[in-house]
């Protein structure tokens, strides 16, 4: 199961062949200046385009959405499953990977998506990292009821006339409805439905292997490893990092720490191996700031100290 990046340019790849009126559709006039990014969109219009295909894949967005939804739906986060059986809010952040899958063709609803530079640039000192909504590990989907749905409806639909406006300040406004939507979110008390624990047990292992794989191979001394402890998976996975941890024993036998150490192991081989980079090229590729204390976990791992097994 891959966990790939979608960036704004791939939705709107992906998106614009479906749309009869080309890419200005989805891309209005004036959306690239330079204010970060900002779009709002109508479910109901894309799923006609992309019947048949309105399965998400599993995957993390490098940017944040914000979406209603109206139909029978599932949300797959790391280590929980949300059935949606009528209205949800949902906000997606780029740090989770989340599928969302359609079970029924009756799909309405709006969703608007944004980089954190749109808030930013606002100077509100909003860091949307820092919002409870946005936390990593918090249930990020919210069942409506009928007056909460036409009240987010309603703001959505302020947007779509923002947008669409030649009003000057109109970002400024959108904005403003952008936070009124998270604020709103942060008021209501989140869907809680859960996989049974075997079975999302066995989705956070396979999650946790494949970011690990995804780190390698390391390809240039100038690219340094990125996850590098059992708590940045946990928290990439939206998991606590000691269930991380209970899950990984169940389902490998082996702690998230000894699996980590033990692909970091077999790349510092690689590299010594099969390149010219010298150790401090290698342990800095690898994440370790000093070379000691990459000579010090290698020597741990294999016995030997870098420069020995590389002879």
């Amino acid at each position: 199961m891959a966990i790939d990046t979608t960036t704004l340019d791939d939705f709107y790849r992906n998106k614009a062949p479906y749309i009869k009126d080309g890419p200005g559709y989805l891309l209005p006039d004036g959306i690239t200046r330079e204010i970060g990014h900002f779009n709002v969109f109508n479910v109901a219009d894309l799923m006609e385009k992309i019947a048949g295909k309105g399965v998400m894949p599993y995957n993390r967005r490098a940017y944040y959405k914000i979406s209603l939804i109206s139909g029978r739906n599932t949300a797959e986060y790391a280590d929980k499953v949300i059935e949606i059986e009528k209205n949800a809010l949902l906000f997606a952040m780029p740090q989770v990977p989340y599928h969302w899958v359609p079970k029924d063709a009756d799909q309405h609803g709006h969703f608007c998506i944004f980089t954190d530079e749109f808030l930013v640039k606002a100077n509100s000192g909003v860091l949307l990292d820092e919002l409870p909504i946005f936390k990593v590990g918090g249930y990020p989907v919210f069942q409506l009821s009928d007056a909460d749905t036409a009240e987010i409806q309603a703001i959505f639909l302020k947007m779509h006339r923002a947008l669409s406006s030649d009003y000057t300040y109109k970002y400024d406004l959108i904005r403003n409805y952008v936070l009124e939507l998270i604020h709103f979110g942060q008021k209501l008390q989140p869907a809680t439905a859960l996989y049974p624990s075997h079975t999302a047990s066995a989705r956070v292992s396979s999650l946790f292997i494949e970011l690990l794989e995804r780190q390698f191979p390391i390809e240039s001394p100038r690219q340094q490893l990125k996850l590098r402890t059992a708590k940045d998976y946990a928290d990439r996975l939206s998991v606590h990092v000691n269930h991380l941890n209970k899950v990984l024993k169940e389902n490998t036998g082996k702690t998230t720490t000894a699996l980590i150490a033990g692909r970091i192991i077999r790349e510092a081989k690689i590299l010594l191996k099969q390149t010219d980079w010298n150790v401090s090229e290698v342990a800095y590729s690898l994440g370790f700031e000093e070379v000691a204390h990459f000579s010090n976990f290698f020597r741990k791992q294999t016995s030997l100290s870098p420069i020995a097994f590389r002879a």
